[in-house]
């Protein structure tokens, strides 16, 4: 999964940071709830792990903010507090899930699966026969077909056309698809995921009239998603 984590305690942090990389799990790290919220609108992830007590902004508020957004993001808190009133205070604003410090490997990492599960989150890719509006996704034979007929795709605008049709109405950001799609991990802009992104509008002709488009959201990313009333 990718990863944001709000964490003031770098001692701390880098203990996480290698558990999570262990795991195969890929994380970004901020040490302050302002900066945190600018990575949030730049960026999108599958979970975020927030302690409380950070300056600036506490996890709270930040919970308070990403929900008032609108944000849907699963949210583990992981700190210290471990009286019932913080626990009953964070689940009842927006939290998936809470654990108490200090932070045990197997306990982060299952709470963190668990939390994939139940949000539809996987590092898997389906296997099998995916159908969406007038496309079925073949991944085994990787093939996308549209009204029947194969369309011909490089094998990169296969992989990210399969990855968006998997994530049908995530938005997602052009770093979050370099890194799923591409495995590169990189805060440089790239317009990679741009031409990638033409190139299988026009071949899949992914367009309003065939029920779904691909919304760019300036300055931040792409989602795939369904024309309401179209069906």
């Amino acid at each position: 999964m990718r990863i944001a984590y709000l964490e003031d305690d770098n001692a701390q942090a880098d203990m996480v940071k290698h558990m999570l990389a262990e795991a195969g799990h890929s994380c970004m790290h901020c040490t302050n709830g302002r900066e945190f919220m600018v990575l949030m609108r730049r960026e999108t992830f599958d979970l975020l792990l927030l302690d409380w007590e950070v300056p600036d902004m506490s996890g709270h508020d930040v919970l308070n903010e990403l929900r008032a957004n609108g944000n849907p993001v699963p949210v583990l808190f992981a700190t210290q507090r471990d009286d019932e009133a913080s626990i009953v205070g964070a689940l009842s604003h927006g939290a998936d899930d809470y654990m108490v410090k200090p932070v045990r490997q197997a306990e982060l990492l299952a709470r963190i699966t668990a939390l994939g599960r139940r949000a539809g989150v996987g590092e898997v890719v389906p296997q099998g026969i995916q159908e969406v509006g007038p496309w079925t996704i073949d991944r085994g034979r990787r093939v996308i077909t549209l009204d029947g007929e194969p369309v011909k795709l490089t094998d990169k605008d296969f992989e990210l056309a399969s990855y968006l049709f998997q994530n049908v109405g995530k938005l997602m950001s052009r770093a979050h698809l370099l890194e799923k799609v591409w495995g590169i991990m990189s805060a440089i802009e790239s317009r990679t995921v741009d031409v990638h992104i033409s190139r299988i509008r026009r071949s899949l002709e992914i367009r309003p009239e065939r029920g779904y488009r691909i919304k760019t959201i300036y300055q931040h990313g792409y989602r795939l998603e369904s024309i309401e009333g179209s069906e």
